[in-house]
Parts: C-alpha cells; sequence; structure tokens
C-alpha cells in the first residue's frame, strides 16, 4: 500500500511538473496564446481580414508596421505608446524625429473600431500591433508565428525617451548593449535586424557614410566603394525627401536577400555594417548569405515572439485603450 502510495504521489508530482513547463511556455510574461478565446474569440480574423485588405492595397505598408512594433517594444515595453497623440502639455513618441516615417496608423485605427464594435474595451491596441505587424509581414511573403497576447495599453508617450532606440548610426558594441537591456540576444540582434529586408529610407539617414563620414569629407570605407557610386546618383547632400530601397530588387518582399547584401559591404547604414564587426552576427550573417537564408524565417518568427514580451503590462496594469491614439 505504501509502495503504490509513492507511486501515486510520484506520478502525481510529474504531472504538476508537466504542466507546470506548459504554463510557462504558453502564458510567458503574462501572455498566452488564445488569450481572447473568450471574450472576444473573433479578435485575431477579423485583425487578419482587415490587415489583408489594406496590405493588398499597399503592400509597401508592411515595413513601416513592422518598425512601428519594434519601435514601440523598444519604448516602455510593447506598451501601444507609441500610437499615442502629443497632447498641449507633451511629446508624444510618434512625433519624436526617429518615428516621423513611421506610416500604417490608420491599419490600427481601422482593426480597433471593428473589435471595440464587436467587443467593446476588450482587445487592446498593443496586442493589435503586435497581430497586425505579424499578418502584414505573412502577406509579403514572410514568415508567420503564433502571437502571445494579453498585452494592456501604457498612458504615457514621451518623444525624448526615443533617444533609447538602436540609432541606425550605431557600432555593434552599442547595438548590442541596447539589446541586451531589453532582455534579447545577439542573435536576436542581427535576426530582427533582417527586418531591413523590406522597407525604403531617406537619404539623411545614411548621408554621412557617403559625403562625411569622419568630417573631413570622406566615405565610410566599410560600405562597397562601388555600391557608394551608385548611391551618390540618387542622394545629394542635404537630400532629405529621397526614398532608396534598403534591399533592392526586392524591397516589398520578405526574403534573405538583406544578409547578401550586408556581406557584400552593400547594408545601408553603419549598424548593418556593424553586423560584420562581432563574430557571432557575422557568423549568422555569412550563413543566411551563403544558404538564401535558410533559416531566416523560423529565426525571424522566434525573435519576434521574443521581441513582442518586452516589458508587457498584463493583469490589471495599464488600460484597454477605447481608441488607439488617446488615453481613456
Amino acid at each position: 500500500m505504501a509502495t503504490q502510495k509513492l507511486a501515486s504521489l510520484f506520478f502525481l508530482q510529474q504531472i504538476i511538473h508537466v504542466l507546470f513547463i506548459l504554463h510557462l511556455a504558453n502564458a510567458d510574461h503574462g501572455l498566452k496564446l488564445g488569450f481572447y478565446q473568450k471574450t472576444c474569440p473573433d479578435a485575431e480574423a477579423i485583425t487578419r481580414k482587415i490587415t489583408h485588405q489594406h496590405i493588398s492595397r499597399a503592400p509597401t505598408l508592411a515595413a513601416p508596421l513592422l518598425r512601428m512594433h519594434f519601435h514601440d517594444c523598444f519604448i516602455r515595453g510593447c506598451d501601444g505608446s507609441v500610437l499615442l497623440n502629443s497632447t498641449k502639455n507633451n511629446q508624444a513618441e510618434k512625433d519624436a524625429f526617429a518615428n516621423l516615417s513611421l506610416r500604417g496608423y490608420q491599419v490600427i485605427d481601422a482593426v480597433k473600431s471593428a473589435l471595440e464594435n464587436m467587443c467593446p474595451g476588450v482587445v487592446s491596441c498593443a496586442d493589435i500591433l503586435a497581430l497586425v505587424t505579424r499578418d502584414a509581414v505573412s502577406m509579403i511573403k514572410g514568415p508567420f508565428w503564433e502571437v502571445p497576447t494579453g498585452r494592456r495599453d501604457g498612458r504615457e508617450s514621451v518623444a525624448s525617451e526615443t533617444r533609447d532606440l538602436p540609432p541606425p548610426f550605431g557600432n555593434i558594441t552599442l547595438l548590442k548593449q541596447k539589446f541586451a537591456a531589453k532582455g534579447l540576444s545577439v542573435k536576436d540582434l542581427v535576426v530582427l535586424a533582417g527586418g531591413h529586408t523590406i522597407g525604403t529610407s531617406h537619404c539623411s539617414s545614411f548621408e554621412t557614410r557617403l559625403y562625411n563620414f569622419t568630417g573631413k569629407g570622406d566615405t565610410d570605407p566599410t560600405l562597397d566603394p562601388n555600391y557608394v557610386v551608385h548611391l551618390k546618383r540618387k542622394c545629394q547632400p542635404g537630400d532629405t525627401t529621397t526614398l532608396v530601397d534598403m534591399d533592392p530588387g526586392s524591397f516589398r518582399t520578405f526574403d534573405g536577400d538583406y544578409y547578401t547584401l550586408v556581406a557584400k559591404r552593400r547594408g545601408l547604414f553603419q549598424s548593418d555594417a556593424a553586423l560584420l564587426d562581432d563574430t557571432e552576427t557575422k557568423s549568422y550573417v555569412k550563413l543566411q548569405a551563403n544558404t538564401y537564408g535558410s533559416t531566416f524565417a523560423k529565426d525571424f518568427a522566434e525573435s519576434m515572439v521574443n521581441m513582442g514580451k518586452i516589458g508587457v503590462l498584463t493583469g490589471k496594469a495599464g488600460e484597454i485603450r477605447k481608441h488607439c491614439a488617446f488615453v481613456n
């Protein structure tokens, strides 16, 4: 009898252990898959449908939406603070210089409006941004990943805090520090940099590399000289309006070509070139460049889930905004 009781107790402990592990896997940082399954069961389907309507008409919106989610998570965590409008007494994140080129707010607002009509006060703007980003990327041949939900919306947004964003002129030491501070790994850094496979950039974001890298009218020696000639044809000194493809030839398609460009020293930003200055990041760049991005889609999906957990508000923290641009 005693042996049977011990066996039963051991079996029960094993079950509890397995359930605990499953709980951790499914409820990381207070988030879980299918968070709205009972409170708003069609939330993800509605989000996907509306996102598809917008991306099918304007596929170039995928890149700024991805960037918007990234910028949201790196400032105050993934709390939708990038969506808030400035007020009379406060300049919000979206009006900071680093965010002036963000687009796609209308997609978030359209989804929010539809969900408020169906499930008032249930789905957060922070979750909507995470879901819209996933759907937009998958609609331009990028990976699809399951998004743990349950984020709540922050009530503050301060423009000056965007200085904490990883800058396009950052060296590898600074970039690693910025990512580590958010609990992200070096692999997450090099993988998420691959988001530059889609989208465009203003000449002003990399002009120094072409015309005045060290203040002596010189070019960045880490940039392919032939590519410098090509870029100078597009970007004159002081040009603040011209847009350049970050991944020429496939800037509307999510693929692994970005790493081929970086390996050839043709990444637009200093932060792209910096990936060749670290053993781990350089190894990843070379791997993807030599294997046509063999693991990039899977890796990107995993790193996006990791990024989506940064500093989230859950439980009773924050609020569920009625309108994404305003606190309640």
